[in-house]
């Protein structure tokens, strides 16, 4: 049996270190694009164990390089490092020290496997080819992986395939998931103006009311899942926020409305942007009021191809067994940036146990204040980054 094989959980060093590491980091989180202290920390650690890094890509991101023999194959491995502005309350000693801003969905947690994988693959030795860690700034809504594209990321740094994981509480602890094909949503925004014609609320008659309007788009808007997209597919309309007048005798000039649009399906991707556009104004004619419609495009839908998720299924089965691998797990209607890496570079999105409600904490969801990452999984993780990294950059001297 080859050194690569023996891989284990085992395998990584003193774990305590990382612990130390992801919970510096929750205690200093930092928002999308201004990760600055915790790239700083990431190239450190990194350039001690004899990676070539180079800093500021796609503004705060990290990315590092580590060639080991003569292959040519080039990997890439991605975590995200950006906290979100929620105000934390879990009381742990390792709180986040900045107020209104925690690391809500793990983040910490991401960085810190990678690290300790980082350190591990490199003191292993065992690689033959280039593998490329690429720590990311501004998952949360920034699209981050898109400006470190833009910045010309898969240039510089080819890859062949590239991989992320993210932790989901709801699932046994260390538990991985897998899945080709669709996996995560798209994600779009539409913020509606809609303009009428404000007067007393006692003589509705001479003024043409917007919130009266935009009650009726509201309903209307579930038509459009209901009786305009397949059964069979994901889509999921939601008007998030309606802010119209302040006193109640008063018809309101405006209202705006809020809207947030997923998908799992490019085509139902499109269908949904077209028919909220052809909805919302032939409403707002009906009220004779006016429609502005500011469409923002997000994430797009995330696809996992089938040979590298296949490839990253065999890892994970040779390191847990079956029992504690998900071979097809169902899509998820939350979205990723990572979806724009991958529409570059064919790869895989894993997903790994944060916990269910057999362990001894209780389970919460991420971006929830009371979230924490559970550092049990680190060693986990860890060890799936090595084993895949170096089964991928295979040696193939005896």
């Amino acid at each position: 049996m080859s050194a690569v094989t023996k891989v284990s959980l085992e395998s990584a060093r003193d774990f305590a270190e990382f612990v130390a590491i992801r919970r510096d980091i929750h205690r200093h989180p930092e928002l999308a694009f201004a990760e600055h202290r915790t790239s700083a920390l990431v190239a450190e650690r990194l350039r001690e164990w004899g990676y070539e890094v180079e800093t500021g890509v796609g503004q705060t991101g990290v990315v590092a390089r580590l060639r080991l023999g003569q292959g040519t194959r080039r990997l890439g491995i991605r975590a995200d490092m950006d906290a979100l502005p929620i105000q934390e309350n879990t009381r742990k000693p390792y709180a986040s020290c900045h107020e209104g801003v925690m690391h809500a969905c793990g983040h910490d947690g991401h960085t810190a496997m990678l690290l300790a994988a980082a350190q591990n693959i490199a003191q292993r030795g065992l690689i033959d080819g280039t593998l490329h860690l690429i720590f990311q700034p501004a998952e949360e809504g920034g699209a981050g992986a898109r400006r470190m594209i833009e910045a010309g990321l898969f240039e510089r740094y080819p890859c062949d395939a590239i991989f992320a994981m993210h932790n989901m509480p709801g699932i046994s602890s260390g538990h991985l998931v897998l899945r080709d094909g669709a996996s995560m949503a798209s994600s779009d925004y539409a913020t509606v103006t809609l303009t009428g014609q404000g007067g007393h609320g006692a003589m509705p008659h001479l003024a043409r009311d917007p919130l009266l309007a935009a009650s009726s788009i509201v309903v209307a808007l579930q038509s459009i899942v209901s009786r305009n997209v397949d059964p069979l597919a994901m889509a999921v309309i939601t008007v998030g926020a309606l802010h119209a007048g302040k006193a109640n005798n008063v018809i309101a000039q405006d209202a705006v409305m809020e809207i947030s649009v997923r998908s799992l399906d490019p085509t139902v991707r499109e269908l949904l942007r077209r028919r909220l556009h052809e909805l919302v104004q032939a409403q707002a004619q009906s009220f004779a009021v006016d429609a502005h419609i500011d469409w923002r495009e997000g994430y797009s839908v995330l696809f996992n191809d089938a040979t590298q998720t296949d490839f990253a299924r065999q890892v994970a089965i040779e390191l847990l067994g079956p029992a504690k691998v998900t071979l097809q797990g169902p899509p998820l209607s939350g979205s990723e940036d990572f979806a724009f890496m991958l529409e570059k570079i064919p790869g895989s999105y894993v997903l790994i146990g944060n916990g269910d409600a057999s362990g001894s904490a209780p389970v919460c969801m991420v971006h929830n204040p009371g979230y924490d990452f559970n550092d049990d999984i680190l060693p986990v993780g860890a060890a799936f980054w090595t084993r895949l990294a170096e089964r991928f950059l295979v040696q193939h001297s005896p």
